[in-house]
């Protein structure tokens, strides 16, 4: 079953694939880059935790010539549900990106939900510089590609790592936002699957909800702090060859 999602500047409409026990998955590729240049689609995915994958979900997932699976899971995460199932030819590759736990900012009920989140990927942008490089080179690896990009839920540090790859890339703020905002659907999937396990959410973190406003915060703020995002990624440890190398097999 397939779901069709439209995005403002997408030459043609992206397909949200809809398994039954991924709920975030999705092409990056689609909207227009640098020089009017499209992100080339099949080469770059993301989604929420991977481990169930089983069945007729893991038929599906193959389908996707999926080469690299980039974990941005804390450790504890990995330890407690797992990594994703053996794939022939697959390579799992473990970057977690230094941040603080969120229940040490617990988010407040009625608050600006996009402040707050903005405020979390700038703190991850600040003491997670050495993991988003590393994880922005593996993606700029095109001998990793078809790459997937998760966390838990794909939306926060997952965001973060695409929304920089695609500032990169020259995608606009809008999209790359639109993007981002596809997650609170998916959120809602996840929350309604976490609570039929029986277990609680942590009372600490914010409703799994992804407004276009904490992206757009987010990715200005950098800039504000650093005069792009490219200056950025040369600040955290990208380098000049790496850009380049995202840029040629990514975009078309």
């Amino acid at each position: 079953m397939r779901s069709v999602y439209r995005y403002r500047v997408r030459v043609d409409p992206i397909e949200l694939t809809q398994f039954d026990s991924l709920f975030n998955f999705r092409d990056v590729g689609g909207p227009a880059g640098q020089d009017g240049r499209i992100v080339r689609s099949g080469r770059l995915f993301r989604s929420d935790a991977p481990h169930r994958l089983a069945g007729a979900d893991r038929t599906a997932f193959a389908s996707y010539g999926v080469r690299t699976v980039l974990d941005l899971r804390r450790p504890y995460e990995v330890d407690r549900d797992g990594r994703i199932p053996e794939f022939a030819g697959l390579t799992w590759r473990h970057i977690h990106p230094e941040h603080a736990e969120w229940s040490a900012t617990p988010y407040q009920a009625g608050a600006d939900l996009a402040r707050y989140l903005a405020d979390r990927y700038a703190d991850m942008a600040t003491t997670g510089t050495a993991g988003l490089a590393a994880a922005i080179g593996l993606i700029a690896d095109e001998t990793n590609a078809p790459l997937l990009v998760h966390c838990v839920a794909g939306k926060d540090r997952t965001g973060i790592v695409c929304g920089l790859t695609l500032a990169v890339l020259g995608v606009s703020d809008d999209d790359i936002a639109t993007d981002y905002a596809l997650s609170t659907a998916a959120g809602e999937r996840f929350r309604a699957w976490f609570t039929a396990t029986g277990r609680a959410v942590h009372p600490a973190l914010p409703p799994l909800s992804c407004p276009e406003e904490a992206m757009l915060l987010f990715l200005a703020e950098l800039r504000d702090r650093y005069g792009s995002v490219e200056g950025y990624l040369r600040h955290a440890g990208v380098t000049d060859a790496q850009v380049a190398a995202l840029r040629d097999h990514l975009l078309e």
